[in-house]
Order: structure tokens, then C-alpha cells, then sequence
């Protein structure tokens, strides 16, 4: 199947879910209006505070808690930098373009802050980590402009390349195309997919890369900090520059606007491709139509199963990650030490998914049942780094220890997804106090002939499964009833992300009726 993107555009935000082999293995909330200090977005800000002993500052972006900035992420660059935003912001500096820009000399990497930045003082800054918990957003001021096949990187000269790119005359292809045509005190970081990549592609990114930065610079004209100065894609379509190869297959979206947004967008990303990207117009939400639904019930709880019966215990502490591997009700392995090793493989690869699922970062440690034989837990090591590998976060995975525990450091970018699955009761809302649930049906056709007096055109009733088959099943069920009585057919879906004993009414337009 390859991968596949759902979008799931709701009243309040938008949600994206990316499917691999039809398995969720990344799930985003992008919340309704701007999505400001997301990571990218490069901002005009004022220094509040010079802490030496941190060797670091606190800058005032505009957030309700001042970010945090080091000295070591200030980058070789700054002081071109700081000139060059102090320059713009007097009028002095008219032009974006760099060619004639005098480079400062690089500041040394175990300088001190308090000789690099002064309390007060504009500067420039980009967001490198979101705010998170208690903490307000990390910052770098080496500012760098992603693109699909290159990174802009002002203020130097140099020509990088991917690691993950091995062969040796296309890594120097690549450079020497580079080095023709990128624009003076501008550095390029070249990304693993622009293998291949003739030069006019190549190009049209960097010329793309350098408006952001005319943009930049036009926006620091006249600016005051705190204020934004460039903000970063939404993440749909951040998701697709990273993402999008021969792999993807598919794009659903349930929001017509948001089908031609994207069509746009792919049509100037990756010509050609605007076909993936389908229109989901069915009765049924596009969540539980892709299964989405039940996949997010399952993983994002304190207890994950595992497919052959074995399952993990997934605690959070303020400290770190701490996950057990439990062998459960594990059938078809035959002796301990096979039975542990199976079920810890399959741990492994289901935990790699799940990491990045939930986007955990920080220390995590997995307690795997214990194996006696050094081959297995060699083997274990093996397998959890390669499912690891197409892993975006940097992270760093130690052998199992003589315990068992694997010890794994994951880069902490975002806030960690967190949704919460476990339901209180339907019926007491958690009070202890059950009333006479056995009244429901009751009151939904109580409810539905309401509607019918009111002469409500277009009704379909959405609950649980386990009442949509009440209302559904048997010769004469009590939807062909309503048929006969109201002369009209009353569409019932089941949805499993509704509790047991949650319904509600909606219209055509998919909006809920208010009763």
C-alpha cells in the first residue's frame, strides 16, 4: 500500500494521520488559526535576560514565558547576523541579497554569552523547539530556510551534503551543481531527496529558498519585537515537502477547500503528482473509514497490545519514559527463553512505531522480558535500531543492559501527543450513581420523532456500534419501523469513537442538531 495521508479538516483544527502499509505510524493536530512558534517560524525578538552562569539567555518572542536561547545555538554566524538585522531594522540594509554584505569573523565555540549579546537588544531568532509542558520555546539564531531538496543556510559559504547519501559521483554532482548556482554568503545543506534531481528542480527550491529570505528581510523593515517575521508551512504541507517520493500513495481529504490547497501545492512541489490526492466525500467519518479510530484507541493508551497476545505498560513520569514488556496471554512459542525472545522482537519494532506515534522524547527506558542467551539480546539491539531508522527525531539507542533495559535518548521537538482513551461511564459520569440506561432507545426515538415533527429534511443518527446494531439488525429492525412510520429512511453509522452510550443527530452538512 505504501504511505498514505489522511486529512481530517474539523471545526476546531485540522488532524492528520500518516498510514504505512494501512498501520498508523504519525498522527498531528494542527489547531484552527495561526500556528504560531512552531518550529521553523523565525521571529524578531528582544533579550529580557543574560545568565552567565548558563551561559544562555531568555528572549521575549511574544510567548506568555520568555524562550530560552544558548550560546552554543547561537551559531559560527551571529554576528553577521546581528549586523545584519540591526542594519535593516536602521534602514541601512536595503537589499535582501548578500553579495555585498561584509561577512564578520565566526564567534568561537567556547566564547562567553555575555560578550555575544546584551540585555534589550533586537535579535533575530528562529524556533527550534516548541514549547513543551511548563517551558517556553527553545531558540537558535542560526537561522536556516527548509525547502523539498535543499536547506538555506545565510551568512556562509559552505556546500553540505546528507550523510544518508552514500554514492560517491552522485554526492559530487550534487555539489558542483550547487556550488554553480547558489548565490554568494549563502550556504546549502543538500537533502537525501535530491538524488537524482536534474538542475532545474534543484534550482527552482533555491530560488524559492531565497524569496523566504527576501521575505525575511522585508518583513524586519520598520519591525518592533516581539513579531513574527516568517512563519513555517502548515503542517500538511510541511509533512508532504519532507515526505513526498514514489512511495506515497495516496492523499485523503474530507474538506473540498483543502483538496484544492493541496492539489496546488503538490502540483508545484512534484508536478505530476496531483492524481494521489482523492476527495472523500462517503457518509462515513474519514477516521473510521481508514480505521484510524480503533488504531488510536489502541495505541495511545497506558497498555498497548501486541498482535500475538503479549502487550506494554507505558508509564510517563516528569523525568522520563518507562515502558514494560509483558509476554501476556502469548500463544505458539515453545520454551521460555523462545517465548521471550519473540515476544521482545515484536515489542521492539511496535515501540519504534509507537515513538513515533506519540512523538516521545527525552529518555526512554524499555524493560524487556529477560534473555539469557547473548545472541538474543544482540539480535533485540539489531532489530530495535532498524525499526528505528526511518525514524525523522535524532536519537541515540544503548545495548540491553544485564537487566534487560534498553536505554534510548529521542530528540524532544514538540509537546508529546497525548490523547487521552480511557472513557469515564457513560451512564453515571463518574459519580457512582447509575441511572435506568435501558431507557436510551426510548429516548432516541423520543428524540427522532421530535426532529420529524419539525420537519428536519435530512437526518442521520451517529452512535456506538453496539447500538447501531440494535437499531439495524433483524428482519423488521427498528429503523425499517422508522421507514414505515415517518416514510423516510433514517441513515444509522457506527462509530467506535463514540462512547457506549453516546448518540447524536446530524445534518447533510455532517453539523450536529441541537435537540
Amino acid at each position: 500500500m505504501g504511505l498514505e495521508l489522511i486529512v481530517d479538516t474539523r471545526k476546531n483544527g485540522t488532524w492528520l494521520a500518516l498510514l504505512n502499509d494501512e498501520k498508523l505510524i504519525e498522527l498531528h493536530q494542527e489547531q484552527g488559526g495561526d500556528n504560531e512558534f512552531a518550529v521553523g517560524d523565525v521571529y524578531l525578538g528582544k533579550v529580557r535576560k543574560v545568565v552567565p552562569s548558563l551561559n544562555a539567555s531568555f528572549v521575549d518572542v511574544g510567548y506568555e514565558k520568555d524562550a530560552f536561547l544558548h550560546y552554543l545555538d547561537l551559531g559560527p554566524q551571529y554576528t553577521s547576523l546581528n549586523k545584519f538585522t540591526r542594519e535593516t531594522l536602521r534602514g541601512k540594509q536595503n537589499v535582501a541579497d548578500l553579495q555585498y554584505f561584509k561577512l564578520e569573523k565566526d564567534i568561537t565555540k567556547d566564547g562567553k554569552i555575555t560578550d555575544t549579546i546584551s540585555a534589550s537588544a533586537p535579535i533575530l531568532v528562529q524556533v527550534a523547539k516548541e514549547p513543551i509542558s511548563s517551558k517556553g520555546p527553545r531558540l537558535t539564531a542560526e537561522i536556516t530556510l527548509a525547502g523539498r531538496f535543499l536547506v538555506l543556510v545565510p551568512f556562509s559559504n559552505k556546500v553540505s551534503i546528507s550523510q544518508k547519501i552514500k554514492d560517491p559521483e552522485e554526492r559530487e554532482r550534487l555539489k558542483e551543481v550547487m556550488r554553480a548556482v547558489k548565490p554568494k554568503n549563502f550556504g546549502v545543506i543538500i537533502r537525501t531527496v535530491a538524488v537524482g534531481k536534474k538542475l532545474e528542480a534543484l534550482e527552482q527550491d533555491l530560488l524559492s529558498l531565497v524569496d523566504k529570505w527576501k521575505n525575511i528581510h522585508d518583513n524586519l523593515e520598520g519591525a518592533k519585537p516581539p513579531t513574527r517575521v516568517l512563519g513555517e508551512l502548515d503542517k500538511t504541507s510541511s509533512i508532504l515537502r519532507d515526505l513526498l517520493n514514489a512511495d506515497f500513495t495516496n492523499i485523503h481529504v474530507n474538506s473540498e477547500e483543502m483538496y484544492h490547497s493541496l492539489n496546488a501545492y503538490v502540483a508545484d512541489i512534484a508536478p505530476g503528482r496531483e492524481k494521489i490526492i482523492k476527495h472523500y466525500q462517503g457518509k462515513l467519518d474519514i477516521f473510521e473509514k481508514f480505521g484510524i479510530n480503533r488504531q488510536i484507541k489502541a495505541l495511545f493508551g497506558k497498555k498497548v497490545p501486541l498482535p500475538s497476545g503479549g502487550y506494554l505498560i507505558i508509564e510517563h513520569t516528569e523525568a522520563m519514559h518507562v515502558v514494560d514488556v509483558n509476554s501476556g496471554n502469548r500463544k505458539g512459542a515453545s520454551g521460555q527463553e523462545n517465548n521471550a525472545y519473540l515476544t521482545n522482537l515484536e515489542a521492539a519494532q511496535e515501540m519504534a512505531r509507537v515513538l513515533q506515534l506519540r512523538d516521545m522524547g527525552g529518555i526512554i527506558c524499555i524493560d524487556f522480558i529477560d534473555m539469557h542467551e547473548r545472541a538474543n539480546n544482540k539480535e533485540l539491539f539489531q532489530v530495535m535500531k532498524a525499526a528505528m531508522k526511518g525514524d525523522r527525531a535524532k536519537h541515540n539507542i544503548l545495548p540491553p543492559s544485564k537487566f534487560g533495559v534498553v536505554e534510548i535518548t529521542r530528540q524532544r521537538v514538540r509537546p508529546q501527543t497525548n490523547i487521552v482513551t480511557a472513557e469515564s461511564c457513560p451512564t453515571c459520569k463518574g459519580t457512582g450513581e447509575v441511572q435506568a440506561s435501558i431507557l436510551l432507545a426510548e429516548e432516541i426515538e423520543n428524540s427522532l420523532d421530535y426532529l420529524m415533527k419539525r420537519n428536519e429534511k435530512e437526518v442521520t443518527l451517529v452512535l456506538h456500534p453496539y447500538l447501531e446494531a440494535f437499531f439495524t439488525k433483524g428482519i423488521i429492525s427498528k429503523q425499517m419501523k422508522w421507514f414505515f412510520k415517518y416514510k423516510k429512511w433514517i441513515p444509522i453509522h457506527g462509530i467506535s469513537s463514540q462512547h457506549l452510550l453516546e448518540y447524536s443527530f446530524v445534518n447533510k452538512a455532517k453539523e450536529e442538531i441541537t435537540l
